[in-house]
């Protein structure tokens, strides 16, 4: 057997590629000495692995206050508010989940991307998981790999909704803006399961279980099958003020200036102990108070 394919199999902790590296490091010893990756063993050598964390993240440390659902030595689950970046990139290079991860966890800094695994957007709120460990960040990269990571989404969208479905529709980007996404053709499979939760005269909140996860998945989905997230500034189109809208419910949808998409239940096999843990997180104090005005303003219609 070739010696990344036995490390593969002795260590299964570490992904192929971290392994690969360590080979080309000069970190695997083979009865002392050291072996290229596709040289073969013959069975029964010493296989000495220095596998001490490295720094791969440069980003600052700053205290930002964090929401922590759950800790413990392997894992992090976060509750994200809207309106905060999950990593730092163009015209976002601090104040961001990455950088408050780095201040309450230090280690972090020697995992990819600061051991997150995934993301929402800035404007999603809701649950997110982060590896604390190299073991743990390669079980939830495999876990996402094999869609067994469960993802449940609260989403308020216009229009009236009849029944729940699923939208099988793979995406891109977009062929001129690409600062956007797309169903089209030669992109990348997406499928969305979604179920009605509560239904309003020109509103419907429904809740998204996510088979894949694309960019913007459920927002394009959504604006695909012509129920476009509310307050979605790229997907949701031209704002429109409802017929029959009181006062209360007119001010606070004009004033909802991010899509009404929260990341509401998390559930995965914990990277340690193999058992499996779900989480929930109750609706944002704006989508929350939103759905609460939407009721009223029926109530006064009646």
């Amino acid at each position: 057997m070739r010696l990344d394919q036995c490390l593969a199999e002795v260590f299964p902790d570490y992904s192929r590629s971290k392994l690969q590296t360590w080979i080309r490091a000069g970190r695997v010893l083979v009865d002392g000495e050291v072996m290229k990756g596709r040289e073969k063993l013959d069975g029964g050598e010493e296989i000495e692995l220095d596998a001490e964390a490295e720094r791969v993240i440069e980003y600052a440390a700053q205290e930002i206050p964090l929401d922590i659902k759950y800790e413990d030595a392997s894992l992090l689950i976060v509750n994200k508010p809207a309106g905060l970046v999950v990593h730092p990139a163009v015209g976002n290079w601090d104040g961001t989940l990455v950088n408050a991860l780095l201040n309450h966890a230090p280690q972090l800094e020697t995992l990819p991307r600061a051991g997150i695994v995934h993301r929402i957007d800035k404007d999603t709120s809701g649950l997110l998981m982060v590896a604390k460990t190299l073991q743990a960040h390669n079980s939830l990269v495999e876990q996402l790999q094999e869609r067994t990571i469960h993802r449940e989404y609260l989403a308020l969208v216009k229009g009236w909704m009849t029944a729940g479905g699923t939208v099988n529709a793979p995406i891109g980007r977009h062929p001129v803006d690409r600062k956007r996404n797309a169903v089209r053709r030669d992109g990348k499979e997406a499928i969305t399961h979604y179920r009605l939760e509560q239904r309003f005269k020109r509103h419907t909140l429904i809740r998204c279980k996510l088979e894949t996860g694309r960019t913007h998945q459920i927002r394009v989905h959504m604006a695909h099958i012509n129920y476009p997230l509310v307050g979605d500034p790229v997907y949701g189109g031209r704002f429109q003020m409802p017929a029959d809208c009181g006062p209360a419910l007119a001010e606070a949808l004009r004033n909802f200036k991010r899509q009404a998409l929260h990341a509401a239940k998390l559930g995965l096999e914990h990277p340690e102990t193999g058992d499996y843990c779900e989480w929930e997180q109750e609706l944002p104090e704006d989508m929350a108070n939103l759905i609460k005005l939407l009721g009223e303003n029926e109530l006064d219609q009646a």
